[in-house]
């Protein structure tokens, strides 16, 4: 699959023609992140820091907050290198610091090494010093150490002409297990395709900010379809992973999709259409992503309105229900309070609020019976949810939180806060 990258150089995204000629200014990397990221994660290198000559590290962060992005850039050391795992990245990319001693103290799974290869030889300090290690033997001798590999053709690099299809598969054979993804030269989905086949993903940066190639196209590239009409199943799901529904979608329909961040299907009756354009009920299109197979997809969407059902409804089996629901019910009560509403009173009296939450966490901190605990946790749960509409917090942005935080190597010690 496509892995779409944004090199930052004081602030701006940047397309560099060999590592060092600048060829595309893109300006600012937020709306470029909004777009790459509809299609899985992002490559966000920085290359101040990459050469010694500063950082983008706030910036990154904020990135890495809001979408899915492998960083590099200047990892030299293993603090840096938790530091960004810390704040949310994926995972992040190590050039010439990944040594095994150096991977043995990082979670394998979360660790990319970026080998430069100049004619099948390892390049370092900017792709001009020969690292004397042949690219095929410095994979071998890593790959049990490490999650994946970024492996740049330096010669074709940022060129357009095209990549390596031979020294790609002689790198997947070398990694074994160990996913690769390619680098250099890559400017057509056809590539990507093959290099999908053979079990790479292809890292794009030039092609996609020239205008070559099409975001969409390279992500539906490696896709297959054994139904006449070559059309996908898509299931569609909100952003807690719960199903909304099932649909279709085409070539078409994918592109208008991902270009416009919406929910666009292709219905098999009545062809190309936008979900919620007549109904009101419209949704935002966060990821797609394909299956294992390459033969389906799956749409995370921010839903809107009654639902994704024609019949009105949440779901295409009725209403959820649980704490979705519950989150939502009381957005909606604190946009629109009805006459008489517990809920209503409670987000206009901060007072009451606070001292219905701090009642009722010492309930469930002194609760040991499992009927009475799952009482008291319902019950706080139902405040702290309220506490987070009346602050305009959707359930949404508190499992974001949640997810950086799991993605966390080092933690702080656990401890009352009375304690020293």
């Amino acid at each position: 699959m496509i892995v779409p990258s944004i090199d930052i150089v004081a602030g701006r995204a940047v397309q560099l023609v060999g590592g060092e000629t600048l060829a595309i200014e893109a300006g600012d990397p937020f709306p470029i992140l909004e777009r790459f990221s509809r299609v899985g994660e992002v490559a966000v290198i920085d290359i101040d820091a990459a050469r010694g000559e500063g950082s983008n590290a706030p910036l990154i962060e904020e990135m890495a907050s809001l979408a899915r992005v492998r960083v590099g850039g200047g990892i030299r050391d293993v603090d840096t290198a938790l530091s960004w795992l810390d704040a949310g990245a994926e995972r992040i990319i190590v050039g010439t610091a990944a040594s095994p001693e150096f991977l043995d103290a990082l979670p394998r799974e979360r660790v990319i090494v970026a080998l430069d290869a100049r004619e099948s030889r390892v390049v370092t300090h900017g792709w001009r010093v020969d690292a004397g290690l042949d690219l095929l033997e410095g994979i071998r001798e890593l790959r049990d150490l490490c999650g994946g590999f970024l492996v740049t053709f330096v010669e074709k690099e940022g060129r357009m002409g095209g990549t390596d299809m031979d020294l790609a598969r002689a790198v997947v054979e070398a990694a074994g297990d160990t996913r690769v993804t390619v680098a250099g030269g890559v400017t057509t989905a056809e590539e990507i395709d093959a290099l999908d086949r053979i079990g790479a993903d292809a890292q794009v940066g030039m092609a996609l900010y020239s205008g070559t190639l099409d975001l969409a196209d390279a992500f539906a590239a490696p896709l297959a379809s054994d139904r006449p009409d070559g059309l996908w199943p898509t299931v569609v799901v909100d952003e807690g992973g719960a199903a909304l529904g099932l649909a279709w979608s085409s070539r078409e329909s994918l592109r208008q999709a991902i270009d416009t961040g919406r929910g666009v299907y292709q219905s098999r009756s009545r062809g190309l259409w936008v979900k919620g354009e007549t109904s009101g009920a419209s949704q935002e299109l966060l990821t797609v992503s394909a299956d294992c197979d390459r033969d389906s997809l799956r749409f995370v969407v921010r839903q809107h309105g009654t639902g994704f059902c024609h019949l009105h409804t949440r779901t295409c089996w009725g209403e959820d229900t649980g704490i979705g629901r519950l989150a939502r019910r009381l957005a909606d009560i604190v946009a629109d309070p009805p006459p008489g509403s517990h809920t209503a009173r409670l987000a206009g009296d901060p007072d009451l609020l606070a001292a219905k939450l701090i009642e009722e966490a010492g309930e469930l901190a002194a609760a040991t019976d499992p009927d009475d605990v799952a009482g008291e946790a319902a019950d706080l749960i139902y405040f702290a949810l309220a506490k987070a509409a009346a602050s305009g917090v959707r359930l949404a942005d508190i499992e974001a939180v949640l997810d950086r935080r799991a993605k966390r190597v080092r933690r702080r010690a656990m401890k009352r806060k009375d304690t020293p």
